[in-house]
C-alpha cells in the first residue's frame, strides 16, 4: 500500500470492519466495457480478487456490491463468490450505502469501501476504511485512507482483503 494519510489509523480501522462494499467497474474489473455482437457484454475478473473475497467472507465480514451499471456477468460472478447483496444499476450510491448500513445493522465506522472514480467519493468520505485502487482518479486517491499498489481488475480487491485479514490476525497461509 502507499499514500496512507495516517498509517497508524489503518490497522485499527481494518480490525473493526464488519462489512466491505465494492464498486465493480474499475475495481473488480479494469474498467473497460466490451460489448458483444449479440448485445451482451464481457467483463474480466481477477481470480485472486475472488479468493480474497471468499477469505473475507470466511472471516465473517459481509461483502456487498454497489454498482452504477447493471450486468448479468456481475450478478453471476457475485453469486459465485457468495457476495450478498449485489446492488446494480444504482443511480444514488449514497442511498444504497445507507440502506446497506441499516440492513447490516452496522455503523459507517465498521464498513470498508473500495472505489475508483468520482461517484465513489461520497461513500469513501463516510466509511470507516476507504480504499482506492492504484489507477483511481486523483480525487479518489486523495480522499482514501489507503491507496492500493494494484490497479482495478488486477488484484486490488485481494490486496485490500489481505490488509484487512492481516490486521485482524486472520491471515492464514
Amino acid at each position: 500500500m502507499s499514500m496512507i494519510p495516517n498509517a497508524a489509523e489503518v490497522e485499527p480501522r481494518a480490525r473493526r470492519l464488519r462489512a466491505l462494499i465494492l464498486d465493480v467497474d474499475g475495481v473488480l474489473t479494469d474498467g473497460r466495457l466490451t460489448y458483444l455482437p449479440d448485445g451482451g457484454e464481457s467483463k474480466t475478473f481477477h481470480v485472486r480478487d475472488g479468493l480474497g473475497i471468499q477469505l473475507v467472507l470466511a472471516a465473517r465480514i459481509r461483502v456487498a456490491i454497489i454498482s452504477g451499471r447493471a450486468s448479468e456477468v456481475v450478478e453471476r460472478r457475485g453469486r459465485e463468490l457468495g457476495i450478498d447483496p449485489i446492488l446494480q444499476g444504482i443511480d444514488d450510491k449514497v442511498a444504497a450505502f445507507e440502506k446497506l448500513l441499516r440492513d447490516f445493522d452496522t455503523p459507517e465506522a465498521d464498513v470498508g469501501y473500495i472505489g475508483d472514480d468520482l461517484p465513489d467519493l461520497p461513500i469513501l468520505r463516510r466509511c470507516g476504511l476507504s480504499f482506492a485502487v492504484a489507477d483511481a482518479a486523483p480525487e479518489v486517491r486523495a480522499a482514501s485512507h489507503v491507496v492500493l499498489r494494484t490497479g482495478g481488475g488486477r488484484g486490488a480487491v485481494r490486496e485490500a482483503c489481505e490488509l484487512i485479514l492481516k490486521s485482524r490476525g486472520a491471515w492464514r497461509v
